[in-house]
């Protein structure tokens, strides 16, 4: 007996691992949902549809953008951590997905068991831009102007716990500025507010930043980066205003529920590469200072893991806690 439950037990496994690869030729059979968790219009959604659209091309199946907004990016999050782990449902997410959990008082997922991580896509850096109205050519001004008037000019942020959010708390406790911080549910009614003058001020990731500040509805007074930028030279390095060392990047990825199939992955991967290779998406990706990244779905893990702990340092020194 104990022979003839080992024999199926060998049988069901070597079913499974045959399985995978098979599953992986006939992928994608329909339609694929892309969950962003975060409002349309934002730099996030602004990316994600940029690579979908490619992708979709390249997999001969339509993906689905699914806006999912709502506290700070984790109810689409969890709602992809939670579909069935076949490839069709992805979340498109930027480097909040793993920031979230470390500044959150009640964790709602694990950036790393609940999630397989497909590809890193690029990254960018952020722009802090404020009302054309508000007092301040460099971030060096506005910050002076800021101290002078305690409480009276505001932040906004497309979410806590985003690289928006954070960087605004890092400049408010280095820079000692008496500013509140106001969330929104993305970058589009984030920046929208700012522009209307309803915020002060706000720090965004270009891609979404860029048209406003273009056309002149926003002014740049720095960048995140740690270099001016080659589109903005006439805008200093956060880091040259006071914050010397400073440098954080919003970074933005696919991820797939937890367990995904190997080779379905793979696929994906190299999908997600071909995509940001194609020189009509290079070139808008040039448009926003966008730079991609080429990883395998182990290397866009071991980032995850880095930065888990990097930023988890950060966390823990400015004493950044959130009860959303």
């Amino acid at each position: 007996m104990k022979l003839l439950s080992r024999a199926i037990a060998g049988l069901g496994l070597a079913l499974l691992s045959a399985t995978g690869p098979a599953l992986a030729q006939g992928y994608p059979a329909k339609p694929i949902r892309m969950i962003v968790p975060y409002t349309p219009g934002g730099s996030i959604d602004t990316v994600g549809r940029i690579v979908a659209d490619e992708m979709q091309r390249i997999l001969g199946q339509p993906i689905v953008i699914d806006n999912k907004p709502g506290a700070s990016g984790m109810i689409g999050s969890q709602e992809a951590a939670r579909a069935p782990a076949d490839g069709y449902t992805l979340l498109f997410n930027a480097s909040s997905q793993v920031y979230m959990p470390l500044v959150i008082g009640r964790k709602t997922y694990d950036a790393e068991k609940d999630f397989t991580p497909v590809a890193q896509v690029g990254y960018v850096p952020l722009a802090v831009v404020l009302n054309p109205a508000v007092p301040g050519k460099t971030l060096a001004e506005f910050a002076a102007s800021a101290r002078s008037q305690p409480g009276k000019l505001t932040w906004a942020t497309s979410g806590l716990g985003t690289t928006s959010h954070l960087t605004e708390e890092m400049i408010n406790r280095q820079l000692k500025l008496d500013m509140e911080i106001v969330l929104y549910k993305g970058a589009a009614p984030q920046l929208t507010d700012v522009v209307g003058g309803h915020v002060s001020a706000a720090v965004s990731p270009l891609p979404g930043v860029s048209p406003f500040i273009k056309a002149g509805k926003l002014k740049a007074v720095a960048v995140t980066s740690a270099k001016r930028l080659a589109s903005m030279p006439d805008v200093p390095t956060v880091a040259e205003s006071g914050m010397p060392g400073f440098e954080l990047l919003s970074w933005y990825g696919l991820w797939g529920p937890a367990n995904m199939s190997k080779e379905v992955v793979a696929k994906l991967n190299a999908a997600v590469h071909q995509a940001v290779k194609n020189p009509t998406v290079r070139a808008r990706f040039a448009e926003l200072s966008f730079e991609t990244a080429d990883n395998t779905p182990a290397q866009f893990a071991g980032l995850i893991q880095d930065e888990i702990r990097r930023v988890g340092q950060v966390v823990k020194a400015a004493n950044i806690r959130i009860d959303p």
